[in-house]
């Protein structure tokens, strides 16, 4: 798919991997709808950023949990553009509690992480689905984690909604194609404020070390990292359609600890 001149929707793009993802998109010269929930300061610099680089670019606060919200973003990329070539479901949540705290998970964590990482690209990709037959070609790249290949991860309901958004891959894949490919990518470690935040910066050292020190490739991954692998999805990968791709530096291989995002 030739992304010049095309648009691609990024949820959960104010920062981190998604705000990758929507500065590369920007460097190829595809227009980005911009997309967070709380952080507008930081959504506004990463669109800043885009717009430098010549290209169109819609900011748009939406929670994919919501549907109306979901349907709204996408109907504002049609209305400014006439289309919607990509989408990367990045936006995700969790609880970080240790996976041995049967207690420290109640019904409405499990029912908040579901509703972000399971629900929210499920109701995104319907959102573009009519939009992109209607072209005759589109591309979604989720955004799981090793976590959902491993049961690894900062909790067990956030392992489980990788878990189940993988196996939505599958199931996508199948039902939309030919015109529309669905895939998924599954990092590890990420460098950044998220996994610092949740981990506490002794234990994110820590894991971020033994990344380097034990994959591999001895590397702890970047969100541009992520973004590469998650943007060639949509440009670079015409016949591959649910694939599961670890982009991990070689942790899933053993003797890291695995830290996933």
């Amino acid at each position: 798919m030739d992304i010049k001149g095309g648009v691609v929707i990024v949820t959960g793009s104010a920062t981190g991997v998604g705000a990758a993802c929507a500065k590369l998109l920007a460097s190829k010269g595809c227009n980005v709808v911009i997309n967070y929930t709380k952080s507008e300061a930081e959504a506004k610099e990463t669109q800043a950023e885009c717009e430098k680089l010549g290209v169109q670019t819609l900011l748009c606060q939406a929670d994919v949990s919501n549907d109306a919200d979901c349907r709204r973003m996408a109907q504002a990329a049609i209305d400014k553009w006439g289309r919607i070539d990509g989408l990367i479901n990045n936006a995700g949540t969790t609880h970080f509690v240790n996976h041995a705290n049967l207690e420290g998970l109640t019904a409405d964590d499990f029912h908040r992480i579901y509703g972000v990482n399971v629900i929210g690209p499920y109701q995104m990709t319907r959102a573009v689905a009519a939009q992109m037959k209607k072209q005759g070609q589109g591309a979604v790249t989720n955004v799981s984690s090793v976590a959902g290949v491993m049961g690894v991860g900062s909790s067990i309901a956030y392992t489980a909604s990788k878990g189940a958004l993988n196996t939505m891959t599958l199931s996508l894949a199948r039902a939309l194609g030919p015109e529309i490919r669905v895939n998924t990518i599954c990092p590890g470690f990420i460098q950044g404020r998220w996994l610092r935040g949740g981990m506490g910066d002794d234990a994110y050292e820590a894991a971020k070390a033994a990344q380097e020190r034990n994959t591999p490739l001895r590397k702890a991954g970047t969100p541009e990292d992520m973004a590469q692998a998650a943007v060639w999805f949509i440009e670079g990968a015409d016949l591959i359609t649910g694939e599961i791709l670890i982009v991990d530096a070689g942790s899933h291989l053993g003797s890291a600890p695995l830290i996933a995002r």
